[in-house]
């Protein structure tokens, strides 16, 4: 039986992304929740959640654009192509 060492494996031909960490969705959450607070409390809760949102919307905007920048344009697919069928019931 071969060890897993031996065994050759294919060269992958797509790629998947995962996302860096990041504090900017905590700090939208934070935003909104203390501009809804702000609703009932007082105009500066308001104030300081609506610079904390902007503040979050901006960083995130930044990580996305930075991420999908260092993606691959293109990759090859060696998948088949599945035939579309139209779903039928059973009798």
């Amino acid at each position: 039986m071969a060890t897993p060492d031996e065994i050759e494996t294919a060269e992958p031909t797509e790629l998947v992304y995962v996302p860096n960490n990041s504090w900017a969705p905590v700090l939208v959450a934070a935003g909104i929740t203390l501009i809804l607070i702000g609703f009932f409390k007082g105009w500066s809760l308001w104030v300081a959640g609506a610079f904390i949102l902007l503040l979050g919307l901006r960083s995130w905007w930044k990580l996305s654009n930075d991420e999908i920048e260092g993606m691959r344009r293109e990759q090859r697919s060696d998948t088949a192509v599945i035939p579309a069928e139209p779903v039928r019931r059973r009798r």
